[in-house]
């Protein structure tokens, strides 16, 4: 993967002599320390980040941690103290208005919480907003305007104003303002912790489908820690302006780096966080179509299985047998393919394990994990199953 952000030793300081607290800050003082001494607040201390091309990034942490006040260093609507930000290799810190004027327009973009749609404005005059900022000709931005809705799945809305819309129809809005201007990065600062619980799983959803089709540099602020893992690539994790873990969502519950992480990660649903691949077994027992019965069964016998899955040359899921089916097609003259069933469950290597608990009730056999027609794995139904037990 490209690098495409490098946060390196940013700090911010709110207070009328920042520079000068800087020196407790790099003396080791604590946030409250110096609060009580200089009346300064520390929003940020010495953070420094890698963020990847294409990365879907979470900062996740409890209020005063320091996030919102990080992401907002990000687009320099607050300026670091210290530290430097580089994007694409240019450190935007040194930026004057001219070019900060056109990195908030063409590279980066940001999805506030509240929305932050204009009441009098249409939809789609909402969207085309920041189009019309940069003197985007009427027709062109309308058609621009009209793609970013249709990508957020609100075709039909375009002449409807805000209060005629929901609160997460409103915020596919929002985030359709930001894709129109087809940012490199784009910045979510807890966009979704003002809807009620249904629509905010349902946006999560589709901001992970949506990054799937557009690849953008998403940087997504949050609180909450099961969204955190659900959507995150990688998760950091803030305390009092310091980000105390970074890494993947498996390596950060199995392996959290302190007590404060133990205890952020304890309750966590493990269930929505996991997924296919993360549990998956390789098949130990595999059949090919061209085998024929007796190598059916001998797969069977010889492995202690009562069935097996069947698969092409290219490794193509074709169906199943069970070892009492190959048995009397045997007796019976009756051919492999003829006694192949369909009545078993797959999955995707993405699919989370709460995706994969129905499928695990309804089937007698081992969930058949599937890339492209391909079979890559298998869970067993005892580990899916299993997983109700820890909820």
């Amino acid at each position: 993967m490209t690098l495409k952000m490098e946060i390196k030793e940013v700090s911010k300081i709110f207070g009328p002599h920042p520079k000068k607290t800087l020196r407790l800050v790099k003396e080791g003082k604590s946030k409250e320390e110096i609060l009580k001494k200089t009346g300064h607040t520390v929003g940020v201390e010495r953070v420094s980040l890698d963020i990847q091309e294409g990365e879907m990034f979470v900062i996740m942490g409890l209020s005063g941690s320091g996030k919102s006040t990080l992401i907002r260093c990000l687009n320099l609507l607050n300026r670091p103290t210290s530290g430097s930000i580089l994007v694409d290799g240019e450190d935007i810190t040194t930026y004057d208005r001219h070019k900060l004027k056109k990195y908030r327009q063409k590279k980066i973009a940001m999805v506030f919480q509240h929305f932050g749609l204009f009441d009098h404005r249409t939809i789609i005059e909402n969207v085309s907003y920041g189009l019309e900022v940069r003197k985007v000709p009427l027709k062109k931005r309308m058609e621009i305007a009209q793609s970013s809705l249709e990508t957020v799945g609100l075709k039909g809305w375009e002449d409807k104003y805000p209060n005629e819309l929901s609160g997460g129809m409103q915020q596919r809005v929002g985030l359709a303002r930001a894709l129109a201007n087809d940012p490199d990065i784009l910045l979510m600062d807890e966009p979704f912790s003002a809807l009620d619980p249904l629509i905010r799983r349902e946006m999560q959803l589709e901001l992970i489908d949506l990054q799937n089709k557009l690849q953008k540099t998403v940087i997504f602020i949050t609180h909450d820690v099961n969204e955190a893992f659900k959507i995150g690539d990688r998760v950091a994790v803030m305390k009092d302006g310091k980000v105390e873990q970074v890494g993947t969502p498996e390596a950060i519950l199995e392996n959290p780096a302190n007590d404060y992480i133990e205890a952020f990660v304890k309750d966590i649903d493990r269930s929505k966080i996991i997924q296919a691949e993360g549990v998956m077994i390789k098949p130990n027992a595999l059949v090919r179509l061209k085998d024929g019965l007796n190598v059916a069964i001998k797969e069977m016998k010889s492995n202690g299985l009562s069935s097996v899955y069947v698969v092409d040359k290219e490794m193509r899921l074709k169906g199943l047998v069970t070892i009492d089916d190959a048995l009397e097609a045997k007796t019976a003259g009756r051919s492999l393919e003829s006694i192949m069933t369909d009545n078993f469950e797959i999955a995707a290597p993405d699919d989370y394990m709460q995706d994969l608990i129905d499928k695990a009730i309804q089937t007698k056999y081992p969930i058949a994990i599937v890339r492209e027609e391909k079979l890559v794995g298998l869970v067993p139904r005892a580990i899916v199953l299993s997983s109700l037990a820890s909820q």
